[in-house]
């Protein structure tokens, strides 16, 4: 007897499968150790969860990737969450990874969370109580294993950015049962000495779990009670511990933490280098300004002692002596050659010249009148000559009483014999 067969291709199936998991398995939560982890260029990572009986295949895609960092790798415990599917070109059975954790990081996590906040409410994390650092130490003291990665990168960058600053050691270990009780002893035996003007507290990465003894109350207590300011480099940059929100100052690494709170000698020589540079201009300045102030002070006592005075008025009054006589001098010039002027006009006028171009004066005699006209003498009248070199005594033979122009009439009258 014939009967109906309902025949499925292969890719029918697989989506039939597909559809059937991710239905009923929309969000499951599994636990198991990660292995055969691959991480191609794409930036998805697949590997497999498995346990001691079964393994599945894992698929975590480089959406989410960036989330988990540190998670997973092989052979590490996790807990994760996501949906099951099938990967149809293959038939395998897989989840899609939506969220995973280290396992044992859940409770821990929620114990960190409800301890932060109680810690919170009681104000121990308020940035008004972090203290400021000093700039210049005298001394830092370092709470961490001394075998451990941190205590190297701190002695290496101290000695590299301050070589002549001492450090002092608390020895502890930084995991472990009895971790937190030993780090808050050495905090508190720091907080009592008080040797060291700041303490680091500091260790490497690690999991949750491996940095638990920083998220205790006991270590949180012992650092708000501490009388020296506190600085933290606990794990890497994205691990925040409750240490780290109770610290005056937090920094991302220990070689970070260690900068933070030393100097450093180079920058500090450069600063010391501008300053000094600084103080010469300044020096230099002040040391014109002085001496332009002083030549200012010694040209005016130079300008005002009695002494230059005296020269002053000495020199001014020979440049007047000087002058006076220069002045005196022209004037005399002047004077004489006005004198030879005015010599010379009168010489010009005067009757001697007259007498000496030939003329001659003529007077009656004895009585001296001057004769002007011939009709003022009579024929037989004894007459008197002045020429211009002695005297002739004459009488009138004739007169010519014939008009003529007389000659001018000299200025001058000759005294009478």
């Amino acid at each position: 007897m014939p009967f109906n067969r309902d025949i499925h291709t292969v890719s029918e199936l697989s989506q039939a499968v597909r559809r059937l998991l991710e239905h009923h398995f929309l969000d499951v939560w599994v636990q198991g150790e990660v292995s055969n982890l691959s991480r191609p260029s794409s930036g998805h990572l697949y590997f497999s969860l498995k346990d001691a009986r079964a393994q599945i295949r894992c698929a975590l895609f480089q959406n989410r990737t960036r989330l988990f960092r540190g998670c997973p790798r092989n052979g590490q415990q996790v807990v994760l969450r996501g949906r099951v599917s099938l990967y149809e070109p293959r038939g395998d059975f897989q989840i899609i990874v939506e969220y995973i954790e280290e396992a044992g990081a859940g409770a821990l996590r929620r114990a960190y969370d409800e301890l932060r906040l109680k810690l919170e409410r009681e104000g121990l994390f308020a940035p008004e109580r972090k203290r400021p650092l000093l700039r210049f130490p005298r001394r830092i003291g370092v709470v961490t294993s001394p075998t451990g990665a941190a205590l190297r990168d701190v002695l290496t960058t101290l000695h590299r950015r301050c070589p002549h600053l001492p450090v002092r050691l608390y020895p502890v270990p930084v995991q472990g049962d009895d971790a937190a009780e030993r780090i808050a002893e050495a905090i508190r035996l720091a907080s009592e000495r008080q040797d060291c003007e700041v303490l680091l507290l500091v260790r490497g990465g690690g999991s949750l779990e491996d940095l638990q003894p920083f998220n205790t109350e006991i270590v949180v207590r012992a650092m708000v009670e501490c009388a020296v300011p506190l600085v933290t480099g606990i794990g890497h940059e994205t691990d925040v511990t409750l240490a780290d929100f109770a610290a005056d100052l937090r920094a991302p690494t220990p070689t970070a933490a260690a900068e933070l709170a030393s100097p450093d000698r180079r920058e500090l020589l450069r600063a010391l280098h501008l300053l000094a540079e600084r103080l010469e201009r300044a020096q230099r300045r002040a040391l014109n300004e002085r001496r332009q102030r002083l030549n200012a002070l010694v040209e005016r006592l130079t300008r005002l002692h009695p002494q230059r005075r005296l020269r002053d008025r000495a020199q001014r009054l020979d440049e007047l002596d000087q002058r006076l006589r220069r002045t005196l001098r022209r004037r005399l010039e002047n004077a004489s050659q006005r004198l030879q002027t005015l010599s010379g006009a009168l010489h010009a006028l005067s009757p001697l010249a007259t007498l000496q171009r030939g003329y001659a004066i003529i007077r009656r005699h004895p009585d001296g009148t001057l004769v002007r006209r011939a009709d003022q003498l009579q024929i037989g009248d004894p007459v008197e000559a002045v020429l211009g070199s002695g005297r002739l005594r004459c009488e009138v033979v004739a007169i010519d009483a014939g008009e003529r122009t007389p000659p001018p009439d000299p200025e001058i009258h000759p005294e009478k014999e």
